[in-house]
């Protein structure tokens, strides 16, 4: 109990640092449109040269190019989302340093690291082919195993943007910054990350619930079902935006503390302090 307190109270400070710059909500709309054009731009055309129908009928014929535009599409998807949460922790960083940033703050200083940024996307790319490849070919433990080392390259990568956009140094240097951060301060688990996750899956259950139980009342009232449904999915999109600013910003908040032991603006020290579980 008295480590989903902790998670709890640090989100509540995470949200006091949103509700100072609402504009942080900008990044993740912005993330998400752009991806769908991201989609858009790759889907629409393979639809229209009729290259989805040929693989489906030749699957072996055409590994090699479909192989390309999967790497490219995960390559341009990284791109895209490690931007904008590259822009979105600027600005956390400039609020948590006493600062007040605006969304111009956080795009330029992602374009400042933009060769860094493509650095990390690339490197991104490979490791999610080369763990999606692996997994394809694999029976149930080899799937585990996968997975266990998924998770290792998320822990390890886990203030990679931080040091991107501080630092901007290449993908490499940052990897080995992030695992240095959390070979000096962290054990076997960050309570609150996993603490903040939780409560962002129950309240996305709660919404998924208010959507199903608008969808089960449509038959006997189109009307309200159909109101209710489209609150629970508004409410469900909102959560998503929300819960990528409140990550990034604790990620932000984690990174200060951790890299120089100093405690970010409207956060406690002692809440942050067993944030981290002891080796």
């Amino acid at each position: 109990m008295g480590k989903i307190r902790t998670s709890w109270q640090i989100a509540k400070q995470c949200w006091r640092v949103l509700m100072l710059d609402k504009e942080l909500l900008i990044f993740p709309i912005m993330s998400g449109i752009a991806m769908l054009l991201v989609i858009a731009s790759f889907v629409l055309p393979l639809w229209g040269t009729g290259l989805f129908e040929h693989v489906r009928h030749h699957p072996d014929a055409d590994r090699p190019i479909l192989f390309a535009i999967s790497f490219a599409f995960y390559l341009v998807s990284y791109f895209v989302i490690i931007f904008f949460n590259s822009a979105l922790v600027s600005c956390a960083l400039i609020r948590l340093r006493g600062g007040n940033p605006t969304v111009g703050d956080g795009i330029s200083a992602a374009m400042k690291c933009l060769p860094a940024i493509f650095g990390w996307a690339l490197l991104s790319a490979v490791i999610g082919m080369i763990l999606q490849s692996l997994e394809q070919r694999v029976g149930f433990i080899g799937r585990l195993v996968i997975g266990l080392i998924g998770v290792a390259w998320s822990i390890a990568s886990f203030f990679a943007i931080p040091v991107i956009v501080t630092e901007n140094v290449g993908p490499i240097e940052a990897l080995k910054r992030s695992s240095s951060i959390i070979r000096k301060t962290w054990g076997e688990t960050l309570t609150v990350q996993v603490g903040l996750s939780l409560i962002a899956v129950a309240a996305g259950f709660l919404t998924m619930l208010v959507i199903v139980g608008g969808g089960a009342l449509m038959p006997m009232s189109p009307i309200l079902g159909g109101s209710i449904m489209a609150l629970g999915i508004i409410a469900f999109f909102c959560g998503i935006v929300v819960t990528a600013a409140l990550h990034a910003i604790l990620t932000a908040a984690l990174y200060l503390y951790a890299s120089d032991g100093k405690v970010p603006q409207n956060f406690d020290g002692e809440l942050l302090k067993s944030a981290f579980a002891p080796k």
